[in-house]
């Protein structure tokens, strides 16, 4: 149980049934990733892992983040998604994927809207020279007038945009956020610092940029990926960094469940949080382990 009582809504985790769905990361042979392998992710991972994962933790709501679904039918993971929610409650958000440089854009994001839990997109937009850690075969994608015109999309209707990328792009989705300052921007997995402590300061210093424009804001998770023997000693200057940039208002604590599972255990993930803010007042670990995931994706 939380400390104080304080509920928890945990804006990011992931399900999957690879025995009923497509997903080629999980699916098919096993590549090279960018927070190292995942032989232990090739398994069914189904909502009752998840809630046992988090027995223990007074979780109350969640969003579920695209997991590279079938990108042939990209709104089947909404389908499938929503199936549960209306089975068992969770998950309480979804967040869909679409391309936003596709022609047919519009009618993927109106096919997402169909169903009642869905509340924005991500499209993983991370580009880095490392094979093994770039998403995308070329950079300033989100320059293009093709993606730009799928973003402009989300702002007709209301959507939000989680946006996933290192961080030496964080001068280019800044100059984004100030262009539709209509869309709120939600940063995953802290930036995604994954090229170790020697970029420390870089990234802090990309994280000052991005959290300028104010319709961004912060998900504090993943930190594992980009330090898998970490402690609460090594991730507490990210944490305390993003809380500096962002302020309490635009952040949020989150599980990257199960993918931070090959790191670490969810109860401790949380533990860490809670021993990190622990001079914080109740209030603001009510935003940050709370209010601001059930405002940012109007749960």
């Amino acid at each position: 149980m939380t400390e104080q009582g304080i509920p928890l809504i945990d804006p990011h985790f992931h399900l999957w049934d690879l025995e009923e769905n497509y997903y080629p990361w999980l699916s098919d042979e096993v590549a090279p990733a960018a927070w190292g392998t995942y032989e232990d992710l090739l398994r069914n991972y189904l909502l009752d892992d998840y809630l046992a994962d988090a027995t223990g933790q007074n979780l109350v709501k969640a969003v579920h983040l695209d997991v590279g679904w079938d990108p042939r039918d990209p709104v089947g993971e909404t389908r499938w998604l929503q199936s549960i929610a209306d089975r068992r409650g969770f998950p309480h958000g979804i967040v869909g994927y679409a391309d936003l440089a596709a022609p047919d854009v519009e009618a993927i994001l109106d096919g997402h809207a169909r169903y009642a839990n869905f509340r924005g997109i991500r499209q993983s937009m991370n580009y880095h020279p490392d094979p093994a850690k770039t998403y995308l075969s070329a950079p300033e994608v989100s320059r293009t007038p093709q993606w730009r015109r799928g973003f402009r999309a989300l702002a007709a209707r209301s959507l939000s945009f989680d946006l996933q990328l290192y961080y030496p792009q964080m001068g280019e989705f800044f100059e984004l956020a100030t262009e539709f300052p209509d869309v709120q921007i939600i940063l995953n997995h802290t930036g995604m610092q994954v090229d170790g402590p020697d970029h420390f300061d870089a990234w802090r210093e990309g994280m000052r940029v991005i959290a300028q424009a104010p319709n961004v804001a912060c998900k504090i998770s993943g930190l594992g990926m980009g330090d898998h023997d970490w402690t609460v000693t090594s991730i507490r200057p990210y944490v305390e960094s993003a809380l500096e940039s962002f302020g309490v208002g635009r952040c949020m604590f989150a599980s990257n469940f199960p993918v931070d599972k090959l790191f670490s255990d969810y109860g401790t993930i949380f533990a860490a949080f809670r021993e990190i803010t622990r001079g914080y007042s109740r209030d603001e670990r009510m935003a940050l382990f709370h209010d601001n995931a059930a405002r940012y994706y109007r749960l």
